[in-house]
């Protein structure tokens, strides 16, 4: 009897949640810009939404998109800026989130050089990493200052740009992010300084952004994953130092000293509401692309972007 009522009462407890597997392709390899997505996979936080979350580093910054479009993986992290680009190459893709709210984008140059303002650019060599961003922002900061894109000599370095500036193959360098190549060139004992493209004539935009196939903008571990990304940033931003240890436990050659100066300038640019969405902003840089000659029309907001609750 004692057997027959322990084994009724193991049939009745609830079955064990099977995680459901979910890919997202990072931008980059990792980094502090992916802190809520990689504390959030170390507390345990996808594990207790349902979701085996497996994230990938693309072997080219071009790829995330491209792979996400094609159904290969479920999310990929992106650019704002490019997001109109990709849209009007028919690639199926839609913003679901947000990672990073504010540019972290810049063009730096080595402080001790020759180039002290943008307009001493006219005739030099720039470096850069992902093609189309280039000319959302670099070119818009380089007319904003009196130069034609065209009197410049763009390189494609891709991940080198530190080591192509201080190498003097080229004399600036376009896509760096303030929160890591500043510390990047100080590491090296240089010294660089960067030009801002909300100071010279770029509307504010998010820098890194969350894309799904445009046909699934509605899966429910979207909205899990954001929700999961969303406890841990807000965690991040009570407890920094916390968050770093849990951040640099994720792979050893993560603690070093250059993420952890960059873990400093990274954290309080992450979303605290990533499936929000500004459609006003998203509107003000689609109309920015149109003038810059990028694109021919902008889409409507919610042909490429959607709250996620």
């Amino acid at each position: 009897m004692r057997k027959l009522l322990t084994s009724l009462a193991l049939s009745i407890l609830p079955l064990p949640v099977l995680a459901e597997p979910f890919s997202v392709m990072l931008d980059w390899f990792v980094n502090p810009d992916h802190g809520p997505i990689i504390v959030a996979q170390e507390r345990g936080y996808f594990d207790e939404a349902g979701l085996e979350v497996q994230i990938i580093a693309p072997a080219d910054p071009a790829d995330p998109p491209k792979m996400v479009a094609a159904g290969q993986v479920d999310m990929a992290i992106s650019y704002q800026p490019q997001l109109y680009l990709q849209h009007d190459a028919g690639l199926p893709v839609a913003r679901v989130g947000t990672l990073i709210d504010s540019p972290l984008y810049c063009v730096m140059v080595d402080a001790s050089g020759p180039v002290e303002s943008l307009a001493d650019l006219k005739g030099k060599r720039v470096g850069f990493s992902v093609a189309g961003i280039e000319e959302a922002l670099l070119h818009r900061m380089l007319r904003h200052n009196g130069v034609a894109p065209s009197e410049v000599t763009q390189i494609n370095v891709n991940f080198s740009l530190t080591p192509a500036l201080v190498a003097g193959q080229v004399e600036a360098v376009s896509g760096a992010f303030r929160n890591f190549e500043l510390h990047q060139m100080s590491g090296v004992g240089a010294e660089g300084r960067c030009f801002l493209p909300e100071e010279n004539g770029v509307p504010a935009y998010d820098e890194l952004i969350y894309l799904s196939h445009a046909e699934a903008v509605e899966d429910p571990r979207i909205a899990r994953f954001l929700a999961a990304t969303a406890r841990a940033a807000a965690e991040i931003a009570a407890d920094p130092e916390a968050g770093w240890e849990d951040f640099k436990g994720h792979a050893a050659e993560l603690d070093d000293r250059l993420n952890r100066l960059a873990w400093q300038d990274s954290y309080p640019h992450f979303a605290a509401d990533p499936g929000a969405l500004d459609a006003d902003r998203y509107a003000r840089f689609g109309a920015y692309m149109v003038e810059m000659g990028l694109i021919e029309d902008a889409p409507e907001v919610s042909e490429i972007a959607v709250a996620v609750e």
